[in-house]
C-alpha cells in the first residue's frame, strides 16, 4: 500500500484514481484499527463536524486543539525566534514573541489563511491540510515565523500617516516596490475605511491637514484591516525577504517619525 507524507499537497486528478486509505500514513492506520467501535464513532463524528462546520469555526477549533503545542514547538526553534527579533529591533517594532502573541498569531494565521481559501475555491489544498502543514512541518513553521514578521511591518505602516509613508518609501533603494506592493494598498483602505479623508487635495492647507494625520486603528481593527488588505502570502512573503536580508527594508526612525512635517512643504 502506498502511503504518502500528509503534509505535502497532492494532486486533485490522483486523488481521484486512488483509496482515502492510501493517503493514510501507516501509523494512523494502525492506531485506527486498534480503537473500540466507540472510538471509531468518536473518530467520525469529529470528521464530519470538521468538514461540515464553517471555515471560520474549523479554526476556532483547530485553533483550541492545537496552538498550546504548536507555541511549545515554536519556543524551541531558536533561529527564526533570533531574526524575528533582530527585525524587530531595527525597525521599533515593540513586541515579543511570548506565548500569549504566539497563540494570538497561530489563530490569526488560520482564519486568514481560510479567508484566502475562501476567495480562491479552485485550489486543491484544502484549509485542514494547511493545518497539518504547520504542525508538522518545521518549513511551514518557518513561514509562520515570516508572518508575524510580515504582519507587525504592516501594522506599522498602517498607523503611519501619509506623510510617514512618503518619508518611508524614499528611504527604500527598491521605492516602487514597496509604493505599489504596501503604500498604495494600505492608502486604499484608509480611504475606503475613512481612515484618512483626502478633502480638496489640489489644495495647499487642505492636502497639508490630511497628508499629516495619522490614522486612529484600534488593535482588533489593526489585523482585520490586514487581513481584508493583504493575502497570507503578500504578509508571509514581506517577512521572508526580511530574513533573508535585514536591509530589505531601509528604516530610520527619526527621519520617518520626527514631528516637523518639512516634506510637504518641499514636494
Amino acid at each position: 500500500m502506498t502511503t504518502l507524507n500528509p503534509t505535502i499537497p497532492v494532486d486533485s486528478e490522483y486523488l481521484k484514481t486512488i483509496s482515502i486509505f492510501e493517503l493514510i500514513p501507516q501509523e494512523v492506520l494502525k492506531w485506527i484499527n486498534n480503537l473500540s467501535w466507540e472510538e471509531r464513532r468518536y473518530v467520525l463524528s469529529l470528521c464530519h463536524l470538521i468538514c461540515t462546520v464553517p471555515l471560520e469555526k474549523q479554526a476556532e477549533f483547530l485553533d483550541n486543539y492545537t496552538a498550546d503545542s504548536l507555541v511549545l514547538k515554536l519556543l524551541q526553534e531558536q533561529a527564526p525566534k533570533d531574526w524575528v527579533t533582530r527585525s524587530f529591533k531595527k525597525l521599533h517594532i515593540n513586541q515579543k514573541l511570548t506565548n500569549t502573541v504566539l497563540k494570538g498569531y497561530i489563530k490569526q494565521y488560520y482564519v486568514h489563511s481560510a479567508q484566502d481559501l475562501r476567495t480562491k475555491p479552485d485550489r486543491d489544498i484544502e484549509y485542514l491540510e494547511s493545518v497539518l502543514h504547520l504542525i508538522n512541518d518545521p518549513e511551514e513553521r518557518n513561514n509562520l515565523f515570516h508572518y508575524i514578521l510580515g504582519s507587525e511591518i504592516i501594522k506599522m505602516l498602517f498607523q503611519m500617516s501619509w506623510l510617514q509613508h512618503e518619508r518611508f518609501y524614499r528611504l527604500q533603494k527598491n521605492q516602487e516596490y514597496f509604493i505599489n506592493h504596501y503604500i498604495k494598498p494600505i492608502q486604499h483602505t484608509h480611504r475606503l475605511n475613512g481612515l484618512v479623508v483626502p478633502k480638496d487635495e489640489t489644495l495647499f492647507f487642505a492636502k497639508r491637514d490630511y497628508f499629516i494625520k495619522k490614522p486612529d486603528i484600534r488593535n482588533k481593527q489593526l489585523t482585520e484591516l490586514l487581513m481584508f488588505t493583504f493575502t497570507t502570502a503578500q504578509v508571509s512573503n514581506l517577512g521572508f525577504f526580511i530574513s533573508h536580508n535585514l536591509d530589505f527594508v531601509m528604516f530610520d526612525y527619526d527621519s520617518i517619525f520626527n514631528s516637523e512635517p518639512e516634506c510637504i512643504f518641499l514636494c
